[in-house]
């Protein structure tokens, strides 16, 4: 088989496996700068649609066949709709779709996207025990920095999840007379339209976005002794400011992101809540001769929870309450954060987390002759090596939250197609090798 066909399979499997992930929900941080996007090469074409049958392997699922399906740009020019169904022969079945960045006609700034998914697995993981003990009383407890990697619940049940979200352009920087960036792209490298970078001023430059969100997601794990439900309903409020040029995928500049989510209902969590702050930059070190552009990306990210309350058994065992659940809140492992492990491997009260990329978009395009992919609209492919560190603890102790650090490395395929990015991550760590396939820049 040619290199050529090699990628072109490639780039097929990953625009279909991407339809049916649950994390697309989860793309962070959740607030997001609203635009459109023109390519040079094709500039009279306002709507992009793309459907495709699939076919994978998956450790939760079993062998997985599916269709999924986009389109953007119809009705308005930033508005996206997506879906997919799936099942597998373990008996895994779902269904995933919804809206997003719909701008509300009674207003020239509000956005709003909902979208979701209905879903049963064979294998779904927790990392976690029931009751939570806090890991300062037992370092080894499930999800704990310290936890043995076989220490979690699997059991086989629905997954549910939706996402609901108002989003609010503020009139300020680059906002200033617009409700959304216009980018004019030129074999997927922007031309014009850059929106931030050159400073940092969020009354001058940049995109600022309030959002307000509603998320939701159940999910059940039997043991022997109890039956835990993984479900949570937060909301959110936060405040973005991205400054750089271009927010799908920046060359430079630099982005913000403080938000506090508070769920309300009791669950086996109790009442929680969860304060981030999320920081990304950006440094353009320009082309190449073998490269269109060459990208250090840098990110950090940290968090605690501040209704965490520990208290005493009857066994004097430290038990927590009021504490997000292990997927919600301080989590790493997965596809946006600590790659080489599996998804929520760590969860606990506090987290901190950094990364760094280097993004090499080839001056190569291997299809870019191939008449019958046209439709892909495919600019170009990233060789991106990464490295990351993080660690989740029990306070918000800075002593502790840089020891024991945990370390993972990669590299990653990722391919601009109809204006987004698409990615393909191979990332190991001290417990293995994981590979991910995800729409959108991690940060």
């Amino acid at each position: 088989m040619s290199m050529k066909k090699t990628i072109l399979g490639f780039v097929l499997t990953v625009l279909a496996i991407f339809f049916i992930l649950p994390s697309l929900a989860g793309a962070r941080p959740a607030a997001s700068a609203k635009f459109s996007t023109t390519r040079e090469e094709n500039p009279n074409a306002a709507e992009n649609r793309l459907i495709l049958p699939y076919a994978f392997p998956s450790e939760s699922m079993g062998t997985t066949v599916g269709v999924g399906g986009f389109t953007k740009g119809y009705f308005q020019d930033q508005l996206l709709f997506a879906g997919s169904v799936f099942g597998s022969f373990d008996d895994a079945i779902g269904v995933v779709g919804g809206m997003w960045d719909y701008l509300l006609p009674f207003s020239k700034r509000l956005y709003f996207s909902a979208y979701g998914a209905i879903s049963y697995f064979p294998r779904n993981r927790a990392y976690t025990e029931v009751p939570r003990f806090s890991s300062d009383f037992d370092p080894t407890v499930a999800g704990s920095n310290d936890s043995d990697k076989d220490d979690y619940i699997e059991d086989d049940g629905s997954d549910n999840w939706y996402e609901l979200k108002l989003e609010y352009v503020i009139p300020i920087g680059s906002m200033k007379n617009d409700h959304k960036g216009r980018y004019k792209l030129k074999k997927g490298i922007l031309e014009s339209g850059a929106t931030g970078g050159d400073k940092w001023n969020p009354l001058e430059t940049g995109i600022s976005v309030l959002l307000l969100g509603q998320a939701g997601r159940y999910q059940d794990y039997r043991t022997d002794t109890v039956t835990y439900s993984g479900d949570s309903y937060p909301w959110e409020i936060g405040y973005l400011y991205n400054n750089t040029d271009f927010a799908t995928n920046p060359s430079y500049g630099s982005l913000q992101y403080l938000a506090y989510s508070r769920s309300l209902n009791e669950g086996n969590n109790g009442q929680w809540d969860f304060l981030e702050f999320e920081a990304s930059k950006f440094f353009n070190l320009g082309a190449s001769r073998l490269s269109r552009q060459r990208v250090v990306a840098l990110n950090f990210w940290t968090g605690s929870s501040l209704s965490w309350n520990e208290t005493i058994d009857q066994n004097g065992d430290v038990v927590v309450e009021n504490k997000p659940p292990f997927l919600d809140g301080a989590r790493l492992g997965g596809w946006y954060r600590m790659k080489g492990f599996p998804n929520n491997r760590f969860n606990d009260r506090s987290v901190i987390y950094g990364a760094a990329e280097y993004r090499y978009t080839l001056d190569w395009n291997p299809v870019a002759g191939v008449n019958w992919l046209r439709w892909l609209h495919l600019d170009w492919f990233q060789l991106v090596p990464f490295v990351e560190v993080g660690r989740v603890a029990p306070d918000y102790d800075l002593g502790e939250l840089f020891s024991d650090l945990k370390f993972d490395g990669g590299i990653g395929i990722r391919a601009m197609t109809a204006g987004a990015v698409v990615r393909f991550d191979t990332a190991f760590s001290e417990e293995g090798t994981n590979f991910w396939v995800m729409f959108q820049q991690p940060f």
